[in-house]
């Protein structure tokens, strides 16, 4: 499922979905619960390139539920999650 969602950001001539190393399942399973993929890429060009593209996504009614993040830190995802949390406070 990866590689098709890269397939969907790269431009016709990129290959980056043949840079895919390595997809690793996160989280427990629970039945009928979506679990995030972390997928570890070859380049770091791969990723900058996909990273820069991932609004593609937006417009592709298949995979409109599916959004790309980068990795983040324990501490970084603390942090965005207190924004997150100032955010709504302000929204109500």
């Amino acid at each position: 499922m990866p590689k098709t969602i890269i397939k969907r950001v790269q431009d016709g001539t990129e290959e980056f979905d043949q840079e895919v190393e390595e997809v690793i399942r996160l989280g427990r399973y629970s039945e009928g619960v979506k679990r995030p993929m972390k997928v570890k890429m070859r380049s770091q060009v791969a990723v900058e390139e996909i990273m820069a593209r991932k609004g593609k996504l937006a417009d592709d009614v298949d995979h409109k539920e599916i959004w790309i993040k980068r990795d983040m830190s324990l501490d970084e995802r603390e942090k965005e999650k207190a924004v997150r949390r100032e955010a709504m406070e302000k929204i109500e």
